[in-house]
């Protein structure tokens, strides 16, 4: 079988902001570089400090979907990341100097009535993924299309927030991938599991509401997976 890699994305900040890149170096048991290299941690998370902490310690959109209209641009060269959502404007920071600018734009977005935002954590040279594996995530296309057409509606790819995405495969035909390996350019991927959906796929990325049951649309399918996760 023969697909092809149609998107590249990272997310700098765990569960804030996506960035679209032209291209990436993947190097052997690594994650994708800079993504969820940081995190925002709230008053009510329980780190025990310098290494990989779980998903519940940080800011998420399965809490807060407007977080998941947040878009992203990262300068490799000085490091600065800016930031940008329909109602908060835009931010542009220095995450490892000065992450303050940034954790008072964040109020605006995230709602009051939840545990606020506290710090930006970052776990030395491990990355915020939601499993403590240094893995990379991959989208099928398709079969992001034939859930939107099951639902009678048009799915972003953005929803599920995946670090590759092929194209020219058949539908949920991914989920007879695991174990098998994948090959893109000089890259070898060994495929380790499908990646169980939450809550935060129901956000539309355009206006950080919920207006799709992504998750009711895959128990119907009679699972709650979507994509595959990948050694490197």
């Amino acid at each position: 079988m023969t697909a092809t890699l149609a998107q590249i994305w990272r997310h700098p900040i765990k569960a804030i902001g996506r960035e679209a890149l032209d291209e990436a170096s993947l190097s052997a048991g690594g994650w994708l570089p800079y993504d969820r290299l940081w995190a925002v941690a709230h008053e009510r998370s329980k780190l025990e400090g310098g290494g990989w902490e779980k998903k519940a310690n940080f800011l998420r959109g399965v809490t807060d979907p407007s977080l998941m209209a947040v878009t992203c641009k990262m300068d490799d060269g000085s490091g600065q990341i800016s930031l940008w959502h329909p109602d908060a404007g835009e931010v542009r920071f220095d995450p490892e100097t000065d992450p303050l600018p940034f954790l008072e734009w964040i109020k605006e977005i995230w709602s009051q009535d939840l545990p606020a935002p506290t710090s930006l954590y970052r776990a030395g040279d491990k990355h915020l993924t939601d499993v403590p594996d240094a893995w990379v995530s991959i989208g099928f296309l398709s079969s992001n299309r034939a859930l939107g057409q099951r639902m009678g509606q048009e799915l972003s790819p953005d929803r599920w927030r995946a670090n590759l995405w092929l194209e020219g495969t058949a539908p949920w035909e991914e989920k007879e991938w695991v174990g098998q390996t994948l090959v893109i350019g000089k890259v070898t991927l060994k495929i380790a599991c499908e990646i169980t959906r939450c809550k935060a796929t129901m956000a539309n990325p355009e206006t950080g509401r919920r207006d799709a049951d992504t998750l009711g649309a895959l128990r119907a399918l009679g699972h709650q997976e979507f994509g595959l996760y990948a050694e490197v």
